[in-house]
């Protein structure tokens, strides 16, 4: 068998058509060219989560739509957020071998059930949460131009209106990353918008849950800007929800809106909340590198409702993304600090940390 030195090179090499996503903090698209420069060593990972390269590679045969392959695997990073060399070389030699067992065929489009089967027993494989899940099945049928599924039609008609608003117990979450993946088509993000300000409470935090994975337009923003703010002034709010809210508009273009209800969000009783924490550190990781939001968000991560424990749980994944790295150590020895931020620095460092 030939042998391969990247997973990119042995993708290429099939018949069939390929897309990588990444399946971290949200479900999105890596460029093939990307990811062998980070294969190659040439980059770090771009979008690591959790000190790993989280990816989907969807494979199929546009004669052969029904047939599709896909991949989840997660691969280690080093300090520096470059893969790991050997992790991946050990990656594809489990691959290469299951394929070889599997009658040996190399050709996607000849020997689907052995690619399926390829990751089998494999432990860089994962499997992704429902929502993530639904999510990158959305965005793989709109790829490979294949139909939504059943359950499109319904949640179309509710978010836009069509239906009662009181009836949303037959959604589920396929249904809703079919809509929410579709959003540029007729209607929907218009009437997804009119629609914000009214929709109850389980069935906004699911929508808003899913939005992370699309890229609401300024109108949109808005409007989740607007119900996020109504929530905050809510006290029966859970936190469940502003967390759904705010990875809602985290993926939208519109950084001027995003910082100012974030910086709401921040400095709300509610943000010390760990669910809270999670949504506004994993998912508006770029928009924190604002210094008029990073700094009061140290401030209520380090007298979060979860400990020492939570803030140190969130600086180590914070400052793998470099930029954030070299903010968060010029916050952590700027003035005025809080007694509280100087103790959790101390906790996350050590009490000699200046």
């Amino acid at each position: 068998m030939r042998r391969f030195e990247t997973l990119t090179d042995f993708i290429r090499q099939t018949d069939g058509q390929f897309r990588i996503f990444d399946m971290g903090r949200r479900v999105s698209k890596l460029s093939a060219d990307t990811f062998q420069k980070v294969e190659n060593g040439h980059i770090p990972y771009p979008l690591p989560f959790l000190h790993q390269a989280w990816i989907g590679v969807l494979l199929w045969n546009p004669k052969q739509q029904d047939q599709n392959v896909v991949w989840f695997l997660k691969l280690p990073l080093d300090e520096q957020g470059y893969l790991v060399q050997a992790a991946r070389d050990d990656f594809l030699a489990r691959l290469l071998e299951n394929l070889m067992n599997n009658q040996g065929v190399m050709d996607a489009s000849e020997n689907t059930e052995g690619f399926r089967d390829a990751l089998k027993d494999n432990p860089f494989s994962f499997k992704p949460e429902q929502e993530k899940m639904a999510a990158f099945h959305a965005k793989a049928t709109l790829k490979t131009r294949q139909p939504a599924s059943s359950y499109y039609e319904h949640a179309q008609a509710y978010f836009t209106g069509q239906a009662d608003p009181e009836k949303w117990d037959g959604l589920g979450f396929q249904g809703i990353a079919d809509f929410v993946v579709r959003l540029d088509q007729g209607d929907n993000a218009a009437a997804l918008t009119k629609q914000l300000t009214t929709l109850p409470a389980t069935p906004l935090e699911a929508i808003s849950s899913l939005l992370e994975h699309a890229e609401p337009d300024a109108a949109l923003t808005t409007a989740i800007s607007q119900r996020l703010h109504t929530a905050l002034n809510d006290q029966e709010s859970s936190p469940n929800l502003i967390g759904a809210l705010v990875r809602g508009l985290s993926n939208s273009k519109d950084e001027a809106t995003k910082v100012k209800i974030l910086t709401e969000v921040v400095n709300s009783p509610v943000a010390k909340d760990p669910e809270v924490i999670a949504a506004v550190a994993s998912r508006c990781w770029m928009t924190l590198q604002h210094p008029e939001l990073l700094t009061p968000f140290l401030e209520t991560l380090a007298v979060n409702n979860a400990g020492q424990a939570c803030f140190n749980r969130v600086m180590a994944d914070l400052m793998f993304i470099p930029t954030l790295r070299a903010l968060s150590l010029q916050a952590f020895r700027s003035e005025p600090r809080s007694e509280a931020l100087v103790k959790a620095i101390g906790g996350l460092f050590g009490e000699s940390f200046k």
